[in-house]
Parts: structure tokens; sequence; C-alpha cells
């Protein structure tokens, strides 16, 4: 088989693995050596210097002797299996990456024979990338659950980041969906990596020359619609994982329908909304100081698809609300619907010259359409009354959905569609009780 057909077979197969970033990365080229990508990002995503760029992401084979159910590379599956050698991988790497099309490495692979051989052969080809070709680029490697801990060792010395699947929320959903995966074969190498990663460091205070392991760490990701679990079970694992095994990122995939088994779900579509509610709930465990059990629990286990998930608690827990902007401490500015992490810096610093009001807090970035109903500036309300829950809740709704919700409509909500402007007789014609005791008392 050509090569051509080869990489098209092989970056189609890894498309469905997201599990993959580069921010974090030190490594750095020498003169006379191609240069180093230690500060570029993953293919179509963003770097930390804002910068959207290019990963090389492909499989070594996808040959496996795994049969996943959900997995269009499982072993009963009637698919062409191709295998690229360390030799054409890595001479296709360095020639993209001469051409300017790349700036890195995501290696991911299908099982052959044993994990230990599969982790071999990858090993191999990083290998070769560093020390025949001199390749100081970045370089995100997809560890094997089940291989020899001292090949991860190995491994570690010469990738920027690796990451372990650990595929399915719960072991149950595991051990129905992959039977011939263990929850103890992820859990494991996760672990490992985490042990190696903190004695490298602390020896690295010590001994300078200590090797580096993993700068930018490591990631794991999640299938999400192809299991039962709710976003409960999920979030949570997800806060577990950050916790105990100081993962850098959770990656959350909508299952997409590529294969059928009777144990799947029939979906027309994958729930590429859950998927995004979930991000956007994973952001305000990392970055937020919100906890899993904040966010959802045994009444409401699933994350609300109509509004984002901060807008959702604060709507059920609007007696916390408002809060005065000029006095709350930044914890709790991040709390409020409308302000980030950025512009709850930016008012703490602001406020230290002067009061702010509305206007200020406009040109400080908030989004005040919806901050409005959850603050207060020098004790003036500046949002609506409302009677019922529901109606404050529609107000924080996109367009789309807020319209969808009143036409009993079925259509996909799109976030792309241009935004029209509500009319007078929304919900804000009518919105007079909810804050009503509260605006009073504030005047």
């Amino acid at each position: 088989m050509e090569l051509k057909d080869k990489i098209e077979l092989l970056a189609a197969a890894a498309k469905y693995d997201v599990s993959c970033s580069s921010s974090g990365s030190s490594r750095q080229g020498k003169e006379g050596e191609p240069g180093s990508a230690h500060l570029a990002g993953i293919c179509h995503s963003w770097s930390d210097d804002g910068r959207c760029i290019s990963l090389l992401k492909i499989l070594m084979t996808n040959q496996c002797v795994y049969d996943c159910k959900y997995c269009v590379n499982r072993a009963s599956n009637d698919t062409r299996r191709v295998m690229l050698t360390p030799d054409e991988l890595s001479y296709l790497t360095i020639s993209f990456y001469r051409r300017n099309y790349i700036e890195g490495l995501f290696l991911s692979s299908g099982v052959i024979r044993d994990p230990d051989y599969t982790m071999e052969r990858m090993i191999e080809t990083v290998k070769k990338l560093r020390f025949q070709y001199h390749f100081h680029g970045y370089i995100h490697l997809k560890a094997i659950p089940g291989c020899d801990p001292r090949l991860l060792i190995d491994a570690g010395r010469l990738v920027d980041r690796m990451s372990v699947n650990i595929e399915m929320p719960t072991g149950e959903s595991l051990k129905l969906l992959a039977p011939q995966k263990k929850k103890e074969s992820l859990i494991g190498p996760m672990r490992f990596i985490r042990d190696t990663i903190a004695e490298q460091r602390d020896s690295s205070r010590s001994i300078r020359s200590t090797p580096g392991f993993i700068p930018a760490g490591q990631t794991t990701q999640m299938i999400i619609g192809a299991s039962p679990d709710n976003d409960d079970r999920i979030l949570t694992l997800s806060e577990g994982l950050y916790r105990s095994y100081r993962m850098k990122r959770v990656y959350y995939s909508a299952f997409m329908p590529v294969v059928s088994h009777p144990m799947l779900p029939t979906v027309d579509k994958p729930p590429l909304l859950r998927e995004h509610r979930l991000y956007q709930a994973d952001w305000l465990l990392r970055f937020y100081g919100f906890s899993a059990g904040e966010l959802l629990d045994a009444d409401h286990p699933n994350l609300d698809c109509l509004v984002d998930p901060k807008s959702d608690w604060a709507v059920r827990n609007y007696d916390l609300f408002p809060v005065e902007i000029n006095t709350a401490d930044y914890e709790t500015l991040l709390r409020i619907p409308g302000i980030g992490v950025k512009s709850a810096g930016r008012i703490v610093n602001a406020r230290r010259v002067g009061a702010l009001d509305g206007a200020d807090l406009k040109k400080i970035g908030v989004v005040w359409k919806r901050a409005r109903h959850f603050v207060t500036c020098q004790g003036r309300y500046y949002g609506s009354s409302f009677r019922q829950m529901d109606q404050l809740k529609q107000e924080l709704m996109p367009y789309q959905a807020a319209k969808k919700l009143q036409t009993g409509g079925s259509e996909q909500l799109s976030f792309f569609q241009e935004i029209l402007p509500r009319t007078k007789s929304g919900p804000e014609s009518g919105l007079q009780n909810l804050f009503l005791v509260k605006a009073g008392e504030i005047g």
C-alpha cells in the first residue's frame, strides 16, 4: 500500500481521540537543529499565546486485539487494516515539520500483539525523531494500558505529554462495553505517571541534571453518551482525577455512532451540546472554585442544556444574590454569571481607585446582560424583578434556546447563528417579583 493511503486511513482513525494539548512544554532546540515548537499548541486548537497551530495526529496502526464496542478500530469491525513502521512515521513527521505543515506530533495506536510490543514500537518512533532527526518539537504520546512501567519511564523522558484514556465514566460501563480492559489497567498507569512526575520534581530541586519526565503532564479522555451515566457521575470522576492524579486536562468526547452494536445507544447525532456543557462545568471546577457537588446533585443529576452551568447554579441559589460589586471578595465575584477570571481581577484592581457602577463594569468586560441580575453597584440594583425562577432562567438563555422553549421546537440549538434582538413581548415585559423584596431593601 502507498504511504499516502496509509496516512489517510490512520489519520481518519485517530480523529476520535481528543485528549491532546501541548501547553506546558519547555523543550527547546539547539543551534543548527530543527527549531523548537515548545510554545505551540495542538492541531486546530489554541496555544497559551493565542495562536492556532497544527499537530500531526495519527495512529501507528488501526489493528487492535481489543474488541471495545464503541471503537471504530475494534477487532470485530470489518475495516481495512494498515500499519506504519517507526521509520515511515518518523520520516513522515520530520518531513511535515520541515515544510511547516505541523508543529508537533500526537501519536496513538491500536494494540498489536500485546501492550508491551505496541509501546516499544511507539518509543522506537520517538527515539528516531529525537536522536536521528534531532526533532525538538512537541510530542504527545498515548500510553498503552497494561504495558510495563519501565516503558512508561523510557517514553516519559522523550515526550512532552502522555495520556491514558479512562474511556468510560464508571467501572460498570467499562466492563459492559470494553470487557477486555480492566479499570486498574487504566488507573495504574495514571498513578505511576503522577508519582514519577512528583519524584522527578523533588529530585530536580537537589540534582539539576535529573532527566526530565513529561514536562507538560498527563491528560485523559472519556466518552459521553455511550453509557447511561449521568453528568453528576462524570463531573465527580473528573474532580477526582484532577485532585488525585494531577491531570492537566480531562477531555470529553461525544459518542459518535460510527459503529453499531446492540449494547450501544441508537442516536442520530452525537450529543455535542452535552459535551459543550461538560467542558463549561469542567472549567468551573478548574478555575472558578466550584465543586462537582455544588453544580450537580441527586435532585439535579444532569446539566441544563438551555443555560450554562454557572447561570444554572446561580438561579438555583438565588438567595445568595445580589452581591455588592464594590465589596465582594474575589471568590464571590467568580460565582457571578457574566464575570470571568479576567474581569474579576480587573474589578478588584479598579475598585481600589474608586467605586464602580454599571457603566464601569461594561468597560471592564463584564457580560452585563447576565451579571446585572445578580449584583448591586453602590447599593443600586440594575436587574429586573422576577415572579418565577423560570423567567430568570429564560432571561439568561441564548436567543435560540429561549425561542425553542417558547415554540416547543425540536431543532438542534446553534451557537453560531446570528443572535437577534429580543422583542418587547419577551420575558422582560412582565418580570416583577423574584428580586422585588431585595431591590426594595437596596433602594
